[in-house]
């Protein structure tokens, strides 16, 4: 099942290439906004489903094209990103240790929606395409073997990036958490439409041209570690959000006007805009492009930044 929200906050579900009103039903479960209504959705959903399939199936479908598609989870008490997360096509040695960070939930846009660049003096701006896990009830410490029992289903995930901040070595807040640098959706996918989350074909478009192409097969610590891990950190609740890291090869600087896609295999496909008041410049080149360049090569280490040649904060001369 493909779960959406549309137009005025409606809750819906995906028929073919239309969208099914769930309205009837979403006034059956207690809520006080779209965010607690998705999430105690995911958190009941045993409960519901039967309910909604019949929706489903007997409910007519509105074009996709006339409606106006939402964020599937607009208020997510937690979302938590895994960092360096991925082998990168096989170029390093051994995984980095497991690690993540926080990502304000007041970040979320959904498809059709601007990540809009803030005036700070960041030297380069970028968006990750991830696998967002979604998780279905309450986990606290569990055990990998059991991880995958606590996953509701996953979406597209694009995890915006404000780099090289001031002062150095403080970072991963002020460079994640803005506003808008967390575009979700289309839609949420039930686990059950996906068998294998760990063998999915990720694509990234910058204005038709593509720059991310890898598999969560290359993912360094696997769906069932990171739960594990990070439940032993903290409680992850329904509605919660993992974004699972990216392959950072194909990342390249994001700019006013563009327009970005993420596609993941079994997920759909997501489409926004990035606005920038400033209109800053990069070249637009991609991490594994800079590297090629580069004199001396690190394995599985790649340059961030390629230079700003324009707009505010570009070194002097440029």
């Amino acid at each position: 099942m493909k779960i959406l929200y549309f137009d005025d906050w409606k809750l819906g579900v995906l028929k073919g290439e239309g969208v099914v009103d769930l309205s009837a039903v979403a006034r059956e479960i207690p809520h006080a906004g779209p965010g607690d209504l998705v999430n105690t959705l995911i958190e009941r959903f045993a409960e519901y489903r039967g309910r909604l399939e019949d929706r489903a199936a007997s409910g007519r479908a509105v074009p996709l094209s006339a409606v106006r598609l939402r964020a599937p989870l607009p208020k997510p008490t937690n979302i938590v990103c895994m960092a360096v997360n991925y082998m990168e096509d096989g170029t390093r040695k051994e995984p980095a240790p497991i690690n993540a960070f926080h990502k304000s939930p007041c970040a979320i846009i959904g498809p059709g929606e601007a990540m809009v660049l803030p005036d700070v003096p960041a030297t380069i701006f970028e968006g990750e395409a991830e696998l967002g896990v979604v998780i279905g009830k309450r986990a606290t410490r569990v055990k990998a073997a059991e991880a995958m029992d606590y996953v509701f289903g996953y979406t597209n995930f694009i995890d915006g990036s404000a780099r090289g901040l001031p002062p150095p070595g403080n970072v991963f807040f002020q460079m994640k958490s803005f506003d808008t640098f967390a575009p979700i959706g289309p839609y949420l996918v039930t686990a059950d439409e996906i068998p294998d989350p760990q063998h999915l074909l990720i694509r990234s478009w910058t204005n038709g041209t593509v720059m991310q192409n890898f598999n969560t097969s290359d993912m360094a610590h696997k769906i069932p570690r990171c739960i594990e891990w990070i439940s032993s950190v903290q409680t992850l609740l329904p509605g919660d959000i993992i974004a699972t890291g990216t392959n950072h090869r194909g990342l390249n600087p994001f700019m006013d006007g563009d327009t970005i896609d993420l596609e993941i295999e079994r997920v759909g496909r997501l489409s926004f805009t990035v606005k920038d008041d400033l209109k800053r410049v990069w070249a637009r080149v991609t991490r594994a492009q800079m590297h090629e360049r580069a004199a001396q090569k690190t394995p599985g280490a790649y340059p961030d930044v390629t230079p700003q040649t324009g707009g505010k904060y570009a070194p002097a001369g440029r």
